[in-house]
This record gives structure tokens, sequence and C-alpha cells, in this order.
């Protein structure tokens, strides 16, 4: 190699150096930026709290975003009794329906109190926990009292969840003792493993099994000898003529139903005249529709419906029936009413409730019958509001359904006249000269003699006597 090629090599080589370090010197320049690039990146996310966050499993991270572990911290709330109607404002109550430590779903019902004329639900006003409550049961509240305390949120962790988990794993061990099968499966599994100490464990129990069989048996038969001889002295102790007595304080609607009935009778100049109504008619129009009506309708065709419709006809040639007297100091206003509010009377367990039929002069038979059957069936489950029995312009009260013959009917005030529907019973009728056994029906209809003379009270009874004995009359009024 001559001299001129080294140095050409050598010049070369010096060149290519030189531009490696060039690239060098970049690349760590850039690799620089890139680190404080990512520095500073990293110093806000570990300010913002994300740093912590990226750490996490792709899994823990989604997690977090919509469930928390640490427990939320929840107001309480303060449950009191609602506004139950402008006339009320206070009542009894009757009893909680949850108890101290239970949870409650919102609207879920958590006492009830007993007031003059409905029972009042009062509800959750949103879900949470019981922590106390501040009265007792029989106490008298009032509208807006503190009732229970509530601690507002979520069902506590491990209430229904742990329940349903402890459930089945209480219940194995049961069916493990009533069934061999699952026995029979680790007994084919174990001798796999050990063959000869499973058979003789299993060999031990087995006479307890057969001894605790006689056991009960012998209890069984003695048991019921010990009930005898127990239950014998119960009967001697029983002596006859007992004068024992049981004093229980009256509910609020019984105390409101005597306070009402004996201000009509101190109110009212009540006088009630009777009449006799032959029922052949109307018995033989329901026997032929009631089939019909209640396939089409669903409702069953009954006599309310019927009287109630003769009353509203009559009321248009006697209106003073509809009408009360209002006004200071016993009244000096007559009312009068184009329209007819029927109160039906609806034998409860805590007493008499009057739901009203509203509009009744623009309803039907069926109409009639089917509001009837409805506010029967609220009064019944106690499902009764103060909207339902307020107001009411003329009542109707069948005592028949109990047996009852005769009897005379109070007035509802501020009504003028209440209708008394009695039992059904055959008797001897004269027809036409001859005797012919009918069913009869006694009416009573007792009014307000300061509003009502004798001619219009009679007249309207009569009146619902001619319909009844013949229904066709009422497609003429």
């Amino acid at each position: 190699m001559s001299a001129q090629q080294c140095l050409r090599r050598l010049g070369a080589s010096s060149i290519q150096m030189r531009s490696l370090s060039v690239v060098s010197t970049a690349a760590r320049s850039s690799s620089a930026r890139v680190a404080a690039r990512s520095y500073s990146a990293l110093s806000r996310a570990s300010s913002s709290g994300l740093l912590a966050q990226a750490s996490r499993k792709p899994a823990q991270l989604t997690a977090s975003r919509y469930f928390s572990n640490t427990p939320s911290r929840y107001g309480e709330t303060i449950v009191k009794v609602p506004q139950m109607a402008e006339s009320i404002s206070e009542g009894t109550l009757n009893q909680f329906s949850k108890q101290v430590g239970d949870y409650v779903e919102a609207d879920e019902e958590i006492a009830t109190i007993e007031t003059d004329k409905i029972d009042v639900s009062v509800n959750a006003p949103e879900a949470g926990t019981i922590k106390e409550l501040l009265v007792s049961e029989g106490d008298t509240v009032t509208v807006g009292q503190d009732l229970v305390k509530l601690e507002a949120g979520g069902e506590p962790s491990g209430g229904k969840e742990q329940q349903a988990k402890e459930e089945p794993k209480e219940a194995a061990p049961k069916e493990q003792e009533t069934s061999s099968q699952p026995e029979g499966k680790q007994e084919k599994e174990a001798p796999k493993q050990e063959s000869k100490p499973e058979p003789t464990q299993e060999s031990k129990p087995a006479p307890p099994k057969e001894e605790s069989k006689p056991a009960p048996k012998q209890e069984s038969k003695l048991a019921p000898k010990k009930d005898s001889k127990e239950a014998e002295p119960k009967k001697e102790t029983a002596t006859p003529g007992s004068r024992e007595e049981r004093r229980v304080k009256m509910n609020r609607m019984r105390l409101r139903i005597a306070e009402r009935l004996k201000q009509s009778q101190n109110t009212a100049a009540s006088l009630t005249t009777f009449n006799e109504v032959d029922m052949s008619s109307i018995m033989e129009f329901r026997k032929l529709y009631k089939d019909e009506i209640l396939k089409k309708t669903g409702v069953k065709l009954g006599f309310m419906s019927a009287f109630s419709r003769a009353c509203v006809l009559a009321m248009k040639e006697v209106p003073a029936v509809n009408a009360s007297i209002e006004g200071p100091n016993g009244g000096d206003t007559i009312v009068y009413r184009d329209y007819v509010d029927i109160s039906v009377a609806v034998a409860t367990e805590k007493g008499l409730v009057t739901p009203v039929v509203r509009n009744a002069e623009s309803l039907d038979l069926v109409g009639i019958e089917k509001s009837i059957a409805d506010l029967g069936k609220k009064a019944r489950d106690n499902k009764l509001t103060i909207e339902d029995m307020a107001g009411g312009t003329f009542t109707i009260s069948n005592g028949g359904v109990f047996g009852s013959l005769m009897g005379t009917p109070i007035i509802n005030l501020p009504q003028t006249a209440v209708l008394g529907l009695h039992a059904i019973k055959d008797k001897p009728v004269a027809i036409n000269g001859k005797v012919e056994i009918r069913p009869m029906m006694y009416l009573a209809l007792t009014y307000d003699h300061r509003l009502l003379d004798g001619r219009e009270a009679v007249t309207f009874l009569v009146k619902v006597k001619e319909f009844i004995e013949d229904p066709r009359r009422m497609l003429l009024g």
C-alpha cells in the first residue's frame, strides 16, 4: 500500500468518527428532552393523583371509577307525622311496622296512625336504616311531630347477601344427614387415597344413629301423657260463674262514631216513618240479568243499586230530602243540591264507616253497583281515604245483610234523611183479594223534622216503594 492510499483511509475514518460523535450528541440531547418532558408529566400526574391510578391494574382502575370501598357518610333524616286532613290534627300511633336496625326502602310503610276516621300510614321519605323510635305505640301524636330517626343511605353491606350465603351453608349439613348420597360419594372418592381408616370412622357413628331412633319414639309416647295431665288442671281452674271484667280503651274511630251519633240525636228533630215493599219484581229482574251483567262487566248486580236509583228519582219530586241545614247555632240556612252523593254504610272491625258514591244521579245501575263494591272492598281492607268519606247528601244503611227485620237508623249530620233496608222475609200478602206468599222487606226512613214534614217524608218513601215494586217505572223517570 502506498503512502497516499494510507492518508486517504485515515481521512475517511476521521470523518466517520466526527459524524458518529455528532449523532451521539444529538441523541443525548433528544433523550434529555424526552426525559425532561416525562418527568414534568409524572410530576403533574402525581400532584393530581393519577400516578396512583396509573400504577393499578386496568381492572382495578375501571372498578374504582364506579364503586367505592370506603364507607360513605350519610345524613340523618327525621320522619315526621304527615298531613292527614284539614279536620284531623292528631291521632294515636297504632303500631310500628319496622323496628330499630331494620332497613327500609323509599315509600315503605314505617308506622300506622289511627285517627277518628281512617288509619294513616307513615312511609319512609327515602331508603335508610332506622336508628331510633322517638315515640311509643299508643301515644297521641300531632301533625309535624318527630316519629323516627332514619339514617339515609343504601342497605348496609352484609345484609341480605350474607343471609343468603349463610342459609345454604347451614342447610348443607342437614341435607348430608338426611341423604346418603353425599356420604356415598365421599366413600367412593376417599378409598382411592386411604381405604382403611375411613370405613372404620364411618362405622363408629352408626350406633348412635340407631340409638337416636328409639329415643324420640319413647319421648313421643310420654309427651301426650304429660300434655293431658297438664291440660286437665287448666279445665278445673276455669270455675263456672266467673265474674272477671276486662276494660279496653275505645279506639279513636269508635269515640268519633259515638260523638257523631249523640250529636245527631241532640241536634236533629229525628222522626222515622215505615213502609213495606214487595221484592218480587226486583228479584225477578235481578235473576234475569245478573249473569249477563256479570259476564259483560264483572259486576254482581245487587239490590243496593236499585234502591239508590229509586232514591235519586224520588228526590226529583221531594228535593228537600237531598238538602241540609247549615249555619251557626244549629243552622239558619237550607242548602239545596242538584247532585246526589249517596253515603253507603259499611260495617268494619273498627266501626261503621260511610264511603260516598259521587254523582249517583248520573250513574246507571251497573255504575252504582260497581262504585259500591269498590268502596266496600276498600273499607274491608282499611284503605279508605278521607276523600272517600267526605261529603254525602243522603245515606242508605242495609241492616238486612245481618238479618235485621226492622230498625230506626240515625241521621248522618248534616244530612236530612237516612234510608234503612232490612231483611227479606216471605210473608202472606193480600193480592187482588187472594192471599199469596211474597218476599217482603220493611223500609225505614229517618228524617229531620226541622226540614222535612211528614207529608214530604212519606211521599218520598212511597215513591221508592213504587220504583222497587215496578222497576219499569225507573225508565220513565
